[in-house]
């Protein structure tokens, strides 16, 4: 068997947002949000995209959304790059998510809570070791929770979770070890294939069951992030350049009064050259 890598959208919103297989999402929901308990027995899937109701807002494009049963809203994001400003928009959908269900004339009353579930293949907490963090409004200095806490934000950090597939225990640990290494397997694990739910997400996810243009959209889809990682990852690497060669220069500076060229090209690495720049940079 070869699987699709379920972090690509296509490949998530085929897996999790199809009303025909919610019982997927509610297991995965269940796992990711309430630990695993059986918390949801239904939802139903709506359409993730969350156009403007007011002029100058933002269209919102979601990976998948979907109503639970005592009306809570659930967003789903499974982000794969680092961008820039990434976890202002993740407060952004879900404020945004939260102001729109109220209508013309509708008082506040009517909202209801708004889960916002995110998802990285990227370290967004680097002070924290925790893969799944939660974070709700409390006072800063008694961790009272605000009377009203109606919004939530939940982040799963798949680069932190470690687990191999020999210490696969609960739902929480199956559910991430699947997103993460899915693509990686060749069968369907005995200690996964027990949870129906996943066996289906497995089945869903298998290339054999997949026609051609899904699996050329799946493939442009990762070649796309591939490239996105290699442009990422050269601009880490030039902007250390960048910052050692500004050390090397500030030593530099500091030793034009006490030695000469030669010695100082010796010391810092810097050529005859950069350095002669350096000390006609002072005049």
């Amino acid at each position: 068997m070869n699987f699709i890598n379920p972090k690509t959208d296509y490949a998530f919103k085929k897996i999790f947002g199809s009303s025909d297989n919610k019982g997927i999402l509610i297991s995965f929901l269940n796992a990711m949000i309430y630990d695993g308990n059986p918390t949801i027995e239904d939802l139903e899937i709506i359409n993730p995209n969350l156009p403007p109701k007011i002029t100058g807002l933002k269209d919102t494009y979601l990976d998948v959304k979907a109503r639970l049963a005592d009306d809570t809203l659930v967003i789903i994001e499974m982000q794969v790059l680092n961008v820039e400003f990434f976890g202002k928009r993740v407060l952004y959908n879900a404020a945004k998510t939260y102001v729109s269900q109220l209508q013309k004339g509708q008082g506040y009353g009517m909202l209801q809570p708004v889960i916002a579930l995110t998802l990285t293949d990227f370290e967004m907490f680097e002070n924290s070791d925790r893969v799944i963090s939660r974070f709700v409004y409390k006072e800063e200095t008694t961790n009272l929770r605000y009377t009203d806490n109606n919004m939530e934000l939940v982040f799963i950090e798949l680069p932190k979770f470690t687990n191999e597939l020999s210490q696969l225990e609960t739902l929480v640990d199956k559910w991430i070890y699947f997103m993460k290494y899915a693509n990686t397997l060749t069968q369907i694990p005995q200690t996964m294939d027990v949870v129906p739910e996943i066996h289906q997400a497995f089945d869903i996810a298998n290339q054999v069951n997949l026609n051609p243009d899904e699996l050329e959209a799946i493939e442009r889809q990762e070649m796309f992030i591939y490239d996105q990682q290699g442009i990422i990852i050269y601009a880490e690497k030039q902007a250390r350049k960048e910052a050692k060669k500004e050390a090397t220069l500030a030593i530099a500076r500091q030793l034009l009064d006490r030695l000469d060229d030669e010695t100082i090209s010796q010391t810092t690495g810097l050529s005859i050259e950069e350095i002669r720049n350096l000390r006609s940079d002072r005049i």
